[in-house]
């Protein structure tokens, strides 16, 4: 009993690190320019394919996710000059309708691109610790090499993140523009550079995280990013989006709670009862775990 319960303990962790690496890209756009980026959840599915394609072309796994990492931060930049930095100024409405415009339009090129049958990334000359069929073993739970390298993946970026938000200069320009734009044009940031930087954070962190989905569940189609996006989202809001950590706990708790009802309740009702457990905690404490009430000017 106890070993089944570390097995499925196991499994939700790295479930819910994968949530998590998608869960950070979207509190960090949030916490910066409060944009929900509904086409956060293709990115990953552009990351995907790109490793994918790299793969294919004969270059190393560990290349390939360079490769898709590097990629996905320009395509964040280009989405955000393109469709988001032009309406900065307009309305909620306006912007939700752009961020699920540019949604579609991933989807339908990575369908004209790639067609709907579904790829697969080779390992077959992946690095050890890229492997999802060599095992450790500790006091007999046996975990591959994968879900260490993504549960540990997963912690070393929320650090770095959080340091990189905390420490440096350009961190804390990040801090300055997401409280308040106008004040931090005047004191000399450059606010349009800042958010291009974010972009490029959230969505190098989406392609990673949509890698090790890919990995994880080795299936990639146009629409692979849609519920794991849905569910990351959901985790970011559940932690308190906006807040790092908030978004990594929310991962982790998704994670856990989507792996624990599939082993002990069912496969079948495991989102129905994921989604409805998580909009009762909502209910309750609508701004999240670690979410701070803000009183906005109308």
């Amino acid at each position: 009993m106890l070993q089944n319960f570390l097995e499925q303990t196991i499994n939700g962790l790295q479930t819910g690190s994968i949530y998590a690496l998608i869960a950070l890209g979207y509190t960090m756009v949030y916490g910066i320019v409060k944009l929900i980026n509904f086409a956060h959840g293709d990115i990953l599915m552009v990351g995907a394919y790109i490793s994918f394609l790299c793969v294919e072309k004969g270059y190393g796994l560990t290349t390939s996710i360079f490769v898709s990492i590097v990629f996905c931060a320009i395509l964040g930049i280009v989405i955000d000059k393109l469709a988001y930095k032009p309406l900065r100024d307009a309305s909620r409405m306006n912007v939700l309708i752009t961020a699920i415009g540019v949604s579609f339009l991933l989807e339908s090129l990575a369908l004209i691109l790639f067609g709907a049958e579904p790829k697969v990334i080779s390992l077959n000359n992946a690095p050890k610790f890229l492997s999802n069929t060599i095992y450790l073993e500790f006091f007999g739970i046996k975990m591959s090499y994968l879900s260490i390298f993504i549960i540990l993946t997963t912690l070393v970026c929320m650090i770095v993140l959080y340091s990189f938000i905390k420490y440096t200069n350009l961190g804390k320009a990040t801090r300055a523009v997401s409280q308040d734009m106008v004040a931090a044009k005047l004191m000399g940031i450059d606010t349009d550079f800042t958010i291009a930087v974010t972009f490029a954070i959230g969505s190098a962190l989406g392609a990673l995280g949509g890698i090790m989905y890919a990995l994880m569940y080795p299936r990639i189609d146009p629409y692979m990013g849609l519920l794991p996006g849905l569910k990351a989202f959901i985790a970011a809001v559940f932690g308190g989006i906006g807040f790092i950590p908030g978004a990594m706990v929310g991962g982790y708790v998704m994670g856990l709670l989507e792996t624990y009802i599939k082993g002990y309740i069912s496969s079948t009702w495991a989102n129905t009862i994921v989604f409805g457990v998580l909009i009762l905690i909502l209910l309750f404490k609508p701004n999240g775990l670690f979410g701070k009430n803000v009183k906005e000017k109308v």
